[in-house]
């Protein structure tokens, strides 16, 4: 991991019209859970299906792709990613650095607000907060790595980060039972399931195959977008 490139995607991200999004989604995620409990719908049951559609199942790969793509796309699109290529400074480590800086940044926006949500709807019962918020960390691991390659193998990341959270993880992922074990979603809920302890949940992928497909997942990937970015000539093309 390089210390300056780390630096300077961090200030591009908390800079941009991203920074924007990366707020609003948790913070939605937070009025809904705290408005549910002024009309008095808290409970564990709503906690648990908030915390599955819209903090595991909606805000997380959103988050993750507007953080994974914006490490690294734009300065793809408009060329700036030339000057930094020039630098000595090899390709994985630039890759590494890029994927640390958005595992980081959705980590914490997701979970923080994974966590207060569920609290304010479940308090500590069974576990819920907990449990949902370390889903929602060790998703945003594997989720920053599929997005960081998008943004490195397609001009066109954007598009088909959205395809791809909406329909493969919002649709396929959620609803077609053979296709849940290669889910990253359902592997964030396998992990929030196995520290909850609610009888309201269940997860549909065991945690030991959740684990190993998160590990692999997240490695070749990275190791992917390394050997991509490697292709990149100075001048641009591929």
């Amino acid at each position: 991991m390089n210390g300056v490139v780390a630096e300077i995607t961090y200030r591009a991200m908390l800079g941009r019209k991203r920074i924007w999004l990366l707020v609003l989604l948790p913070l939605a995620l937070v009025v809904i859970a705290a408005l549910i409990g002024m009309i008095g719908g808290a409970d564990e049951r709503t906690a648990v299906l908030l915390m599955k559609t819209f903090a595991i199942g909606t805000m997380l790969p959103l988050l993750g792709l507007i953080a994974g793509t914006g490490v690294i796309a734009p300065e793809i699109e408009d060329g700036t990613i030339i000057h930094l290529l020039a630098k000595p400074i090899s390709r994985p480590v630039i890759v590494l650095t890029k994927f640390v800086v958005a595992a980081s940044l959705i980590a914490v926006f997701a979970g923080v607000s994974t966590y207060a949500a569920a609290y304010l709807l479940a308090r500590g019962d069974s576990g819920v907060a907990n449990g949902f918020a370390l889903g929602a960390v060790v998703g945003a691991i594997a989720y920053a790595a599929v997005f960081l390659l998008l943004g490195v193998v397609t001009r066109h990341a954007v598009t088909v980060g959205v395809i791809y959270a909406l329909v493969w993880e919002g649709v396929v992922g959620g609803y077609v039972p053979g296709a849940r074990k290669f889910s990253i979603q359902q592997w964030a809920q396998t992990v929030a399931d196995h520290v909850s302890s609610s009888a309201f949940f269940k997860a549909d992928v065991s945690l030991g195959f959740a684990l190993p497909a998160m590990l692999i997942v997240t490695v070749g990937a990275l190791v992917w977008a390394g050997q991509r970015l490697r292709s990149l000539s100075l001048t641009g093309d591929d």
